[in-house]
């Protein structure tokens, strides 16, 4: 029986402390390679699939108050080249044609973003790893995962986290408490919830584009998030 799917083009957000799984620093190659078969089983059902990866497992340039923030910041974009060219391997090692867009041009390495493009190769059924951010200083991550969601039109952005979905508290600290289904964006951005951060959320708001928070630590999920099943919790209108 075929399963009903949600969303027919999703943009997956990572953490780059993800892809490091226990050592904390660095790409943990299982783990990896899990992430890259997950994602295989997914994009086996027709879905077409875009990711923007992090950083923070080589580098954080927010964490570095000594250095040039702009500077820290291209640091940051340039472990996230790191990453995608790991996924890369892990995928194309699966047989799924996989194409890393970088937002800093460097040829050798992966392609300069164009949006109509990278549109091409989710047609033609490739999974894109978005590199480098938006490219700019001052923009995390999850800002990029926006922007791009809504440049190639994604359905949906799925944020994977080391959590069930979005508390009212810190649920490792705090043993009671209280996870949302649903959510909506005003209320991430009035109770300061540590979802994505604030520009991120608002351009999400302002086009109406809706954020799955689910957990990556539980095998499926990806799967069970993009047939329908209500897992995580929605940011919505």
């Amino acid at each position: 029986m075929d399963m009903p799917l949600v969303f027919k083009r999703i943009l997956l957000k990572l953490s780059g402390e993800a892809l490091a799984a226990g050592q904390g620093f660095g790409v943990d190659t299982k783990r990896v390679e899990e992430i890259a078969a997950e994602l295989q089983d997914v994009h086996s059902l027709g879905i077409q699939i875009a990711i923007v990866v992090g950083g923070g497992n080589f580098f954080r340039g927010t964490e570095q108050a000594e250095m040039d923030r702009v500077a820290a910041d291209h640091m940051g974009m340039l472990a996230t080249v790191i990453n995608a060219l790991a996924l890369q391997d892990a995928l194309e090692k699966l047989g799924i044609y996989t194409r890393v867009m970088s937002a800093i041009e460097m040829h050798q390495v992966a392609e300069p973003f164009i949006r109509r493009r990278a549109i091409r190769h989710l047609e033609k059924n490739r999974i894109i790893v978005f590199a480098a951010g938006t490219g700019n200083p001052y923009f995390s991550t999850d800002t990029a995962a926006s922007l791009r969601a809504m440049e190639i039109k994604a359905d949906a952005i799925l944020k994977a986290t080391k959590v069930d979905g979005i508390y009212d508290a810190d649920p490792v600290l705090v043993k009671d408490a209280h996870m949302f289904d649903r959510i909506s964006y005003m209320d991430v951005l009035k109770k300061g919830l540590k979802v994505m951060d604030s520009t991120a959320i608002s351009l999400c708001k302002d086009n109406n584009l809706p954020i799955v928070i689910f957990n990556l630590n539980k095998r499926g999920n990806i799967r069970r998030v993009v047939t329908g099943e209500k897992i995580g919790s929605l940011v919505g209108a």
